[in-house]
Protein backbone atom coordinates (compact mmCIF):
# COMPACT_ATOMS: atom_id res chain seq x y z
CA UNK A 1 0.00 0.00 0.00
CA UNK A 2 1.33 3.41 -0.96
CA UNK A 3 -1.04 5.67 0.97
CA UNK A 4 -1.17 5.08 4.74
CA UNK A 5 -3.77 7.11 6.64
CA UNK A 6 -3.57 7.34 10.42
CA UNK A 7 -6.01 8.38 13.09
CA UNK A 8 -4.36 10.37 15.91
CA UNK A 9 -5.97 9.92 19.34
CA UNK A 10 -5.76 6.30 20.46
CA UNK A 11 -3.65 5.33 17.45
CA UNK A 12 -0.55 7.52 17.46
CA UNK A 13 -0.97 9.17 20.86
CA UNK A 14 -2.51 8.05 24.14
CA UNK A 15 -4.49 11.22 24.96
CA UNK A 16 -6.41 9.91 27.97
CA UNK A 17 -5.18 12.37 30.59
CA UNK A 18 -5.61 15.52 28.52
CA UNK A 19 -8.97 14.65 26.98
CA UNK A 20 -10.63 13.38 30.15
CA UNK A 21 -9.41 16.37 32.18
CA UNK A 22 -10.64 18.74 29.48
CA UNK A 23 -14.06 17.08 29.41
CA UNK A 24 -14.30 17.17 33.21
CA UNK A 25 -13.39 20.87 33.16
CA UNK A 26 -16.11 21.59 30.62
CA UNK A 27 -18.78 19.60 32.46
CA UNK A 28 -18.02 21.43 35.69
CA UNK A 29 -19.09 24.64 33.94
CA UNK A 30 -22.54 23.04 33.60
CA UNK A 31 -22.68 21.93 37.23
CA UNK A 32 -21.63 18.34 36.54
CA UNK A 33 -18.85 16.96 38.74
CA UNK A 34 -16.95 13.90 37.51
CA UNK A 35 -14.94 12.03 40.14
CA UNK A 36 -13.72 9.11 38.03
CA UNK A 37 -12.03 10.41 34.89
CA UNK A 38 -11.97 6.90 33.42
CA UNK A 39 -15.73 7.21 32.85
CA UNK A 40 -14.94 9.90 30.28
CA UNK A 41 -12.78 7.66 28.06
CA UNK A 42 -15.67 7.17 25.56
CA UNK A 43 -15.05 10.80 24.56
CA UNK A 44 -11.78 9.66 22.97
CA UNK A 45 -12.38 9.13 19.26
CA UNK A 46 -15.73 10.51 18.09
CA UNK A 47 -16.49 14.19 17.47
CA UNK A 48 -16.77 15.95 20.84
CA UNK A 49 -20.18 17.50 20.25
CA UNK A 50 -21.65 14.08 19.46
CA UNK A 51 -20.31 12.71 22.75
CA UNK A 52 -21.81 15.49 24.86
CA UNK A 53 -25.16 14.86 23.18
CA UNK A 54 -24.94 11.07 23.51
CA UNK A 55 -23.57 10.72 27.04
CA UNK A 56 -25.07 13.77 28.77
CA UNK A 57 -28.17 14.50 26.72
CA UNK A 58 -27.01 17.97 25.71
CA UNK A 59 -28.78 19.75 22.89
CA UNK A 60 -26.55 20.48 19.91
CA UNK A 61 -26.32 24.14 20.94
CA UNK A 62 -25.36 23.22 24.51
CA UNK A 63 -22.89 20.63 23.22
CA UNK A 64 -21.13 23.27 21.14
CA UNK A 65 -20.90 25.49 24.23
CA UNK A 66 -19.34 22.54 26.07
CA UNK A 67 -16.82 22.09 23.25
CA UNK A 68 -15.81 25.74 23.66
CA UNK A 69 -15.29 25.19 27.40
CA UNK A 70 -13.34 21.99 26.67
CA UNK A 71 -10.98 23.92 24.44
CA UNK A 72 -10.24 26.47 27.17
CA UNK A 73 -8.50 23.78 29.24
CA UNK A 74 -7.25 21.74 26.29
CA UNK A 75 -5.58 24.65 24.53
CA UNK A 76 -3.83 25.79 27.71
CA UNK A 77 -2.79 22.45 29.19
CA UNK A 78 -4.60 19.33 28.03
CA UNK A 79 -3.13 19.20 24.54
CA UNK A 80 0.26 18.10 25.85
CA UNK A 81 -1.08 15.77 28.56
CA UNK A 82 -0.56 12.77 26.31
CA UNK A 83 2.19 10.45 25.11
CA UNK A 84 3.22 8.57 21.98
CA UNK A 85 2.54 4.85 21.94
CA UNK A 86 5.70 2.76 22.14
CA UNK A 87 7.18 2.15 18.71
CA UNK A 88 4.93 4.55 16.81
CA UNK A 89 7.66 7.10 16.05
CA UNK A 90 9.86 4.34 14.64
CA UNK A 91 6.95 3.04 12.55
CA UNK A 92 6.26 6.46 11.05
CA UNK A 93 9.95 6.96 10.27
CA UNK A 94 10.10 3.51 8.66
CA UNK A 95 7.08 4.17 6.44
CA UNK A 96 8.44 7.56 5.45
CA UNK A 97 11.83 6.08 4.55
CA UNK A 98 10.10 3.37 2.51
CA UNK A 99 8.56 6.08 0.33
CA UNK A 100 5.00 5.68 1.59
CA UNK A 101 2.64 8.64 1.61
CA UNK A 102 1.88 9.04 5.32
CA UNK A 103 -1.33 10.96 6.00
CA UNK A 104 -3.01 12.05 9.22
CA UNK A 105 -6.82 12.01 9.18
CA UNK A 106 -8.15 13.00 12.59
CA UNK A 107 -11.38 14.36 14.04
CA UNK A 108 -9.21 16.57 16.26
CA UNK A 109 -9.05 20.18 15.03
CA UNK A 110 -6.22 20.47 12.53
CA UNK A 111 -4.63 23.31 14.49
CA UNK A 112 -4.24 21.06 17.55
CA UNK A 113 -3.08 18.09 15.46
CA UNK A 114 -0.25 20.11 13.92
CA UNK A 115 0.83 21.33 17.37
CA UNK A 116 0.98 17.78 18.69
CA UNK A 117 2.96 16.41 15.76
CA UNK A 118 5.41 19.28 16.09
CA UNK A 119 5.66 18.75 19.86
CA UNK A 120 6.64 15.10 19.40
CA UNK A 121 8.89 15.90 16.40
CA UNK A 122 7.02 13.55 14.06
CA UNK A 123 5.39 16.03 11.68
CA UNK A 124 8.37 15.53 9.35
CA UNK A 125 7.12 12.01 8.58
CA UNK A 126 3.72 13.18 7.31
CA UNK A 127 2.91 14.22 3.76
CA UNK A 128 -0.50 15.59 4.74
CA UNK A 129 -2.06 16.58 8.07
CA UNK A 130 -5.85 16.71 7.83
CA UNK A 131 -8.12 17.45 10.76
CA UNK A 132 -11.49 18.87 11.63
CA UNK A 133 -12.40 22.55 11.64
CA UNK A 134 -12.97 24.62 14.77
CA UNK A 135 -16.38 25.77 13.54
CA UNK A 136 -17.71 22.24 13.16
CA UNK A 137 -18.05 22.37 9.38
CA UNK A 138 -15.75 19.36 8.96
CA UNK A 139 -15.85 16.91 11.87
CA UNK A 140 -17.14 13.56 10.58
CA UNK A 141 -14.37 11.08 9.81
CA UNK A 142 -15.44 10.52 6.21
CA UNK A 143 -15.32 14.27 5.56
CA UNK A 144 -11.83 14.50 7.07
CA UNK A 145 -10.63 11.56 4.96
CA UNK A 146 -12.07 13.09 1.78
CA UNK A 147 -10.33 16.35 2.63
CA UNK A 148 -7.03 14.49 3.12
CA UNK A 149 -7.49 12.64 -0.18
CA UNK A 150 -8.09 15.91 -2.01
CA UNK A 151 -4.68 17.15 -0.91
CA UNK A 152 -2.79 14.24 -2.49
CA UNK A 153 -2.31 14.36 -6.25
CA UNK A 154 -3.63 11.22 -7.96
CA UNK A 155 -4.70 9.59 -4.69
CA UNK A 156 -5.69 5.95 -5.32
CA UNK A 157 -8.19 4.36 -2.90
CA UNK A 158 -7.13 0.95 -4.23
CA UNK A 159 -3.61 1.55 -2.94
CA UNK A 160 -4.58 3.00 0.45
CA UNK A 161 -5.38 1.85 3.97
CA UNK A 162 -6.73 3.62 7.06
CA UNK A 163 -5.45 2.82 10.55
CA UNK A 164 -7.52 3.65 13.63
CA UNK A 165 -8.76 2.39 16.97
CA UNK A 166 -12.53 3.01 16.89
CA UNK A 167 -15.53 2.10 14.78
CA UNK A 168 -15.68 5.71 13.61
CA UNK A 169 -12.41 5.19 11.73
CA UNK A 170 -13.83 2.08 10.07
CA UNK A 171 -17.14 3.73 9.17
CA UNK A 172 -15.43 6.81 7.73
CA UNK A 173 -12.90 4.87 5.68
CA UNK A 174 -15.54 2.46 4.39
CA UNK A 175 -17.63 5.41 3.19
CA UNK A 176 -14.57 6.58 1.25
CA UNK A 177 -13.84 3.14 -0.22
CA UNK A 178 -10.66 2.58 1.79
CA UNK A 179 -9.98 -0.62 3.78
CA UNK A 180 -9.35 -0.16 7.49
CA UNK A 181 -6.93 -1.75 9.93
CA UNK A 182 -8.17 -1.43 13.51
CA UNK A 183 -5.67 -1.59 16.35
CA UNK A 184 -6.31 -3.16 19.74
CA UNK A 185 -4.02 -1.00 21.87
CA UNK A 186 -6.25 2.10 21.64
CA UNK A 187 -9.67 2.89 23.08
CA UNK A 188 -11.99 0.64 21.11
CA UNK A 189 -13.24 -2.47 22.90
CA UNK A 190 -12.39 -5.70 21.07
CA UNK A 191 -16.08 -6.43 20.54
CA UNK A 192 -16.45 -3.06 18.83
CA UNK A 193 -13.48 -3.76 16.56
CA UNK A 194 -14.56 -7.29 15.66
CA UNK A 195 -18.13 -6.19 14.88
CA UNK A 196 -16.74 -3.86 12.23
CA UNK A 197 -15.16 -6.79 10.36
CA UNK A 198 -12.22 -4.63 9.22
CA UNK A 199 -9.42 -5.52 6.82
CA UNK A 200 -7.38 -6.58 9.87
CA UNK A 201 -7.06 -6.12 13.64
CA UNK A 202 -3.58 -5.70 15.10
CA UNK A 203 -2.82 -5.76 18.82
CA UNK A 204 0.46 -3.82 18.86
CA UNK A 205 2.53 -1.34 16.88
CA UNK A 206 5.00 -4.15 16.17
CA UNK A 207 2.25 -6.34 14.67
CA UNK A 208 0.97 -3.37 12.71
CA UNK A 209 4.38 -2.70 11.16
CA UNK A 210 4.83 -6.34 10.17
CA UNK A 211 1.42 -6.35 8.52
CA UNK A 212 1.99 -3.08 6.66
CA UNK A 213 5.30 -4.41 5.35
CA UNK A 214 3.47 -7.44 3.96
CA UNK A 215 0.76 -5.66 1.97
Amino acid sequence: MKYILFDLDGTITDPKEGITKSVAYSLKKFGIEVEDLDTLCPFIGPPLSDSYEQFYGFTHEKAMEAVDEYRVYYRKQGIFECKLYDGIKELLEHLHNEGKKVILATSKPEEFAVQLLEHFDIIKYFDVVAGSTMDGSRVEKADVIRYAMSRIKEFDVNDAVMIGDRKFDYIGSKECGIPCILIGYGYGEMEELENCKPFAIKESVFELQKFLDSI
